[in-house]
C-alpha cells in the first residue's frame, strides 16, 4: 500500500512548468509540517516535496501561494538522476492526487474557501452560508 495524507503550509509559491511535448502542467511545491519529536518533545518540522500534474497543477498555480494551509492526498514516489557533476542524486516526492485548501486565501479573484480539488473538480466559495449556519467575517477568524 502506498498512500500518503499530509497537512501543512506552503513554504513558497508553487513552481509550475509545462511539458514541451504534452503541454501538461506540472506543479512542484514544498509544505512545512510540524511534529513532536525527540525525547524532550520539542517541535520539529518536515519539508516534503509535493508534485501534481494536469488540471490539479493548473488549479494549484491559480489558487495556492506561500503560507496557505493545504491537505494533500497521494503517494510516495522515488527516483534518481545524474547531476552535472556526474553524481547520482536520489529523490523522494509525494505525488498529489488530491489537494484541498484548509484555510481562506485571496490569491485569485475567485478565491476558494475550504474546497478541495483533484481530477480537475472544484467548488468556488459562496457568499451565502448554508441553512443553520451564519456567515463568518474576517473579524470572526482568530488568526
Amino acid at each position: 500500500m502506498n498512500s500518503v495524507s499530509l497537512i501543512g503550509r506552503l513554504t513558497r509559491d508553487p513552481d509550475v512548468r509545462y511539458g514541451s511535448e504534452t503541454q501538461m502542467a506540472v506543479a512542484r511545491f514544498t509544505i512545512a509540517i510540524d511534529r513532536q519529536g525527540g525525547r524532550n518533545g520539542e517541535k520539529q518540522t518536515d519539508f516534503p516535496s509535493i508534485v501534481c500534474f494536469g488540471k490539479t497543477a493548473e488549479l494549484v498555480e491559480k489558487y495556492m501561494s506561500k503560507g496557505r494551509l493545504v491537505g494533500i492526498q497521494g503517494r510516495i514516489q522515488t527516483g534518481s538522476y545524474t547531476n552535472k557533476d556526474g553524481q547520482k542524486i536520489y529523490t523522494t516526492d509525494v505525488v498529489a492526487d488530491r489537494v484541498e485548501f484548509l484555510d481562506r486565501g485571496d490569491r485569485a479573484e475567485g478565491s476558494m474557501s475550504g474546497s478541495g480539488f483533484g481530477g480537475g473538480s472544484f467548488r468556488p466559495s459562496e457568499d451565502n452560508a448554508p441553512e443553520g449556519f451564519s456567515k463568518l467575517t474576517e473579524d470572526d477568524i482568530p488568526f
